[in-house]
């Protein structure tokens, strides 16, 4: 037999032992966790819309219309007025052809890759890529070929590299959810067109956040269908519902449908997920003070964070890692901040490189400078004693 223990035990001893937490509450910056209030800075809800009262309001009446499940595949029975409203708001919202509903994004990665690449072809990927976007490449078969984080030169040259007839995918995070920082899309961009390859932006980070009316970083940069033909991400971030889309040109999202066999076989999201999502792109449009607001916080958050002499890495979104490089120290650290009421979540590998493990800050337009100020002070308090 295998001894599952051992392996357990060494994990714990090298600090890369993970504990869930129970929350008692409604998603929000002050969660009930284990029983006990926190300020919490470690979730994706970037517009603080998981709990926002219209957004329920949108889901309960579709319950009330339409059940809470869908009860089938989108391609037997489940595919409700709701999914196709839904589908084409989010076309209209980013700008292509049409859009194409998944219950997470892991699976809308998957469904990408198993409908447009086998095993004699390419998938080139950033080194910080999200685990989702290196497993769907792994899993359909495709070489993989990872080029270091946001070096646009060496994708370049291994594009160059390669004169098969193979179909060819450059695959990015939109914002690196780990570091925070932006990939240089419209480079990759033409980059990939020059060399007749597909460009794929996932934007779960940047989505509902970035650009003008927080269409994500696509907008932000001004990069069409044609310049960048595949746009994923989720809505269990910002928009603050569930699951994912895919996003481009008739032909992509026909080919995904009768394709794609994370799409194919797997049952529909709730309708009421759909509604909700409505709403929700309909508050982001709207509301741009909440993006306004975002952005002021990250601004104070790193003027305060100078301020105590604690190194920062190069992020201008939501995503502000503080790196400490042990895990051990790293989950200490976070362990002394939920003591005091705040919670912060410890990353270590293999979610990041080893080495590299770090706090992982994340803020809301939910948030109040006073919330960052109590953050700062206490990590100016613990801080010196982890280095």
């Amino acid at each position: 037999m295998f001894d599952l223990n051992s392996e357990l035990e060494n994990k714990r001893r090298a600090g890369l032992f993970r504990k869930r937490l129970i929350n008692n509450s409604a998603q929000g910056v002050r969660p009930t966790i284990d029983g006990r209030q926190v300020l919490s800075f470690c979730s994706n809800d970037y517009l603080g819309l998981a709990n926002h009262p219209d957004i329920k309001r949108a889901f309960i009446q579709a319950v009330e219309s339409y059940g809470v499940g869908s009860g089938s595949a989108h391609l037997i029975n489940g595919h409700s007025q709701l999914h196709h409203d839904c589908e084409q708001h989010l076309a209209e919202f980013t700008g292509r052809d049409q859009a194409l509903l998944f219950s997470t994004g892991y699976m809308a990665n998957l469904a990408i890759t198993s409908a447009l690449l086998g095993r004699h072809d390419f998938a080139y990927q950033d080194k910080l890529n999200h685990a989702s976007l290196i497993d769907a490449a792994k899993i359909c078969g495709a070489r993989l070929v990872r080029y270091r984080h946001n070096d646009t030169e060496q994708l370049a040259a291994l594009l160059q590299e390669n004169q098969s007839e193979s179909r060819k995918l450059v695959m990015t995070d939109g914002v690196f959810s780990m570091d925070g920082d932006c990939a240089d899309l419209t480079e990759i961009s033409r980059i990939s067109a020059r060399h007749q390859s597909w460009c794929m932006v996932d934007d779960a980070h940047g989505f509902g956040v970035l650009g003008k009316t927080g269409a994500g970083l696509l907008e932000q940069l001004e990069l069409s269908q044609q310049q960048v033909p595949i746009l994923m991400a989720t809505l269990g971030k910002a928009v603050g519902t569930a699951g994912a889309f895919v996003a481009g040109s008739d032909d992509l999202i026909e080919t995904l449908i009768q394709q794609a066999r994370p799409y194919i076989y797997t049952t529909a999201s709730p309708p009421a997920i759909a509604a909700a999502t409505m709403c929700s792109l309909a508050i982001i449009e709207q509301e741009a003070w909440r993006r306004e607001k975002l952005q002021e916080l990250i601004t104070y958050f790193r003027e305060r964070m100078a301020g105590i002499d604690v190194e920062l890495m190069p992020s201008n979104t939501a995503i502000q890692p503080i790196v400490t490089g042990d895990n051990n120290r790293t989950l200490e650290l976070s362990n002394k901040l939920m003591r005091e009421g705040i919670h912060v979540g410890a990353i270590r590998p293999p979610t990041v490189p080893v080495g590299s493990a770090r706090l992982r800050v994340t803020l809301s337009a939910a948030h109040e400078k006073s919330d960052i100020d109590q953050l700062v002070n206490l990590l100016a308090r613990f801080y010196p004693d982890q280095q």
